[in-house]
């Protein structure tokens, strides 16, 4: 499974800092339970690349569907 690859699977996420003072990105969804622990600077680099790709989701133009 690849980045342009579709899922039916649903997962719940959750963003928030943790009492350690790491920033947890934690995924919940079938049969998974998988916490991702960052320093405040990591985190920072994640949210700047999440900005990049929305900014360039935005210029793509999607392909129709059949």
């Amino acid at each position: 499974m690849g980045i342009n690859s579709e899922s039916d699977i649903e997962a719940g996420l959750q963003i928030g800092p943790t009492d350690q003072g790491m920033v947890r990105i934690y995924i919940s969804g079938d049969g998974v339970d998988l916490p991702m622990d960052f320093d405040p600077e990591e985190a920072e680099e994640i949210a700047e690349e999440l900005r990049m790709a929305a900014e360039q989701a935005r210029g793509i133009k999607p392909k129709r569907q059949r």
